[in-house]
């Protein structure tokens, strides 16, 4: 544990935003729990075990959390601190909440905050995370954006399986644009895995060759 920027790394010197417990503004708006004047424990639960709680008020213009944090070797210390709330117009009608980065010199109008090192709800700047797409392969590109058309037109999931039907109520062009999506998808993936075994051939010929084996 650490000040801003400490937390877990991974190749690059950067951890990702899955690392970290975040606080998502545009989930408390869906939740009807940004109205000033309430109370409300918010958790973080695994396998129905509540692992992290804290506690939130709200106002017109911020959010107070309460809660405690422990750093490494240390005993548990309570927290208390105002994050402001920041709201845009939206293009046809309402407005759109927005957190502004409670960290020292920051104020960023951010939509999700993390739980980083220092024990403060921060943007993920502050704590320099990368988001987990940033980290992926062209293969796992590949792979996630052809599930996810998989799973919009409810085919079975898995690449391999044989595409689907169109869905009921779906427009026929719609339909041909999602399937050659996912088929330029599935086409890149595969070459990809084509090349690289491709390239272990050549790297296993050349070493035989090394070795001078005589098959």
């Amino acid at each position: 544990m650490g000040g801003i920027g400490s937390g877990r790394r991974h190749q690059g010197g950067r951890g990702t935003t899955s690392d970290y417990r975040s606080l998502d503004v545009r989930r408390l708006q869906r939740d009807g729990l940004l109205t000033p004047g309430q109370a409300f424990g918010w958790n973080w639960t695994r396998d129905g075990e509540r692992l992290v709680s804290i506690f939130i008020r709200t106002a017109t213009d911020k959010l107070t959390l309460s809660y405690r944090h422990q750093r490494a070797g240390s005993d548990w210390q309570p927290m208390e601190y105002a994050v402001p709330l920041d709201w845009t117009n939206c293009t046809y009608g309402g407005s759109r909440p927005w957190f502004l980065c409670p960290a020292t010199g920051c104020g960023r109008r951010v939509a999700k905050l993390y739980l980083g090192g220092s024990g403060v709800f921060a943007c993920r700047h502050c704590y320099r995370l990368a988001y987990d797409c940033q980290r992926e392969t062209d293969d796992d590109r590949a792979t996630r954006r052809a599930e996810t058309i998989r799973q919009r037109l409810d085919w079975e999931a898995g690449i391999l399986n044989l595409p689907g039907r169109r869905p009921k109520g779906m427009h026929r062009r719609t339909f041909e644009r999602l399937k050659h999506q996912h088929d330029r998808f599935v086409s890149a993936l595969i070459a990809g895995m084509a090349s690289r075994l491709r390239l272990v051939e050549k790297g296993l010929g050349g070493l035989l060759d090394d070795l001078d084996v005589d098959w």
